[in-house]
Formats: C-alpha cells, structure tokens, sequence
C-alpha cells in the first residue's frame, strides 16, 4: 500500500523491510506505507560494534531501495542481541535456538536497535540507535523446547519473540521504548517523521 502525508501530499512512506515484526509495528501508527525488500548482506565486519553494525546496516538498507522510491520517506531499521560483549542474531536452526536461550537463562541481554530515515527526493538522512534490555527467568530445557515449538521464533534476534510467548521467557524489561525491543523505535521514528513534516497526529 502507499501512504502520502497528511502536509505534503507528494511524500510517500516506505519500510524497508521484509520482517512481518516491523510491518506490523509501523502499522500501529495508522498509517499507510509500502514495503520493498532491500535484499542487502547483513553480515558484520570484522570487530564491528553492535552500534555500529545496527546503524550502518539500518541506512544500507534505506539507501538499497531508493532506485524503487525516489520521492519517499524510506525507513530502514536493524536489530541484534549483546550478551557478554557478543553479538547474538537470529539463530541458524533449532538447535542453535535451544543454545542461545539456555545461554541468556538467567542472564540480562540487550537488544540493540537502530533506525533510520532517509528522505530520498533530497538526501536527508537521520539515524539514532535504541537500546532495550530484558532479564531472563531461569529456564529448563523443557521450558525452551515447549516456547520453539508453540512460537518458532526463528527469524528473531536472540530467539527472543516477545510480543508473543516471548515474554513468559523474561522476568524484566529495561528501557525507554518497549517497540525497539521488538524491532522498529516508533517514539523515535515518529519524531524523525514529523522533522521532515510527516505527522503522525
């Protein structure tokens, strides 16, 4: 779908995203968008931050799709777990699933996010990262194997789906937008909108 501004009925609105998670959260805000994959390699550079990595994949991902909407308001956005100093991502397989959650059982992890907007018809660009702490409950193996098989969460940082079953796993959030820990900072994001004269309200 395609959403014009409620000032400037020539700015468009994109989600540059194929996540079902941050589609869903954009539409919380009642308006209307399209979405285009920017289909680019996530991968983290050698010693790359978290911060980093978020911030940078968040804009390649704007910039991917602007061939596609060159007179938008393109919403990049990206997301990994920290646990000890390390990155955590989205888990290969099942196994690899059991293994990260039986890792953060009891442990606080931090979802770090970034988000990014970029005006496309002149080149503005604003980025911020969000970060998001959560801290596990104690969990068995028969804990996390009845979440995987009920939830599937494996397209999602740190196997972590907290806006379903997800939350039964935690005992503690930490943070000032609870929408970054699923994927997309909304408080910021509208913000960002409303600076380039997109009003949400």
């Amino acid at each position: 779908m395609t959403q014009v501004s409620k000032i400037d009925p020539q700015i468009e609105l994109v989600l540059a995203s194929s996540s079902p998670f941050r589609q869903r959260l954009l539409g919380q805000l009642s308006v209307e968008f399209r979405t285009l994959d920017p289909n680019i390699d996530e991968s983290p550079m050698p010693e790359e931050k978290p911060e980093t990595l978020v911030r940078r994949l968040s804009i390649a991902k704007a910039r991917a799709v602007v061939s596609q909407a060159p007179a938008a308001l393109i919403i990049g956005s990206d997301q990994v777990a920290v646990h000890q100093g390390a990155i955590v991502g989205k888990p290969r397989d099942h196994a690899d699933a059991i293994a990260q959650l039986l890792s953060s059982s009891g442990k606080t992890i931090t979802f770090v996010t970034s988000v990014a907007l970029l005006n496309s018809a002149n080149g503005n660009l604003q980025t911020e990262v969000v970060p998001f702490s959560v801290r596990f409950r104690s969990l068995t193996r028969e804990n996390i194997e009845h979440y995987l098989e009920r939830e599937r969460p494996y397209g999602c940082c740190g196997s972590l789906r907290v806006d379903g079953l997800g939350i039964a796993l935690l005992d503690k959030l930490m943070g000032d937008d609870p929408s970054a820990l699923i994927g997309l900072p909304l408080t910021v994001l509208v913000q960002m909108l409303e600076r380039e004269g997109f009003r949400v309200l």
